[in-house]
């Protein structure tokens, strides 16, 4: 018999419903209905149409949790924070990229 280690789940794979996580961040379930019906979180589903988070959605949820409770930022406010962060990473992404091109095409003088 092998000695096997378990593999954990990719970051992205929805594995947890709707009850583990209000358990784990301490909120209701409710809160979490409410935050995904104004865009703050966006849980896939099963064939069941059943809630289920990602790892990447607990710690988006954490986020908010921390922008709510230690920032005293209001839901509109959240939203706001989470988009802005959202095209900040994705222009860098962009600046990255174009800055590998520039790096390859003053390489290929």
């Amino acid at each position: 018999m092998t000695n096997m280690q378990p593999t954990p789940f990719p970051h992205d794979e929805p594995v947890f419903h709707i009850s583990v996580v209000a358990r784990m961040v301490g909120v209701h379930q409710q809160t979490l209905r409410s935050y995904e019906r104004i865009g703050l979180l966006a849980p896939q589903r099963s064939a069941g149409n059943r809630r289920l988070y990602s790892h990447r959605d607990v710690e988006r949820l954490q986020h908010v949790l921390r922008l709510i409770a230690d920032l005293g930022v209001n839901l509109a406010g959240v939203d706001v924070i989470l988009r802005m962060t959202q095209q900040i990473e994705d222009l860098q992404l962009q600046l990255d990229t174009a800055h590998d091109e520039l790096t390859r095409l003053r390489g290929a003088r």
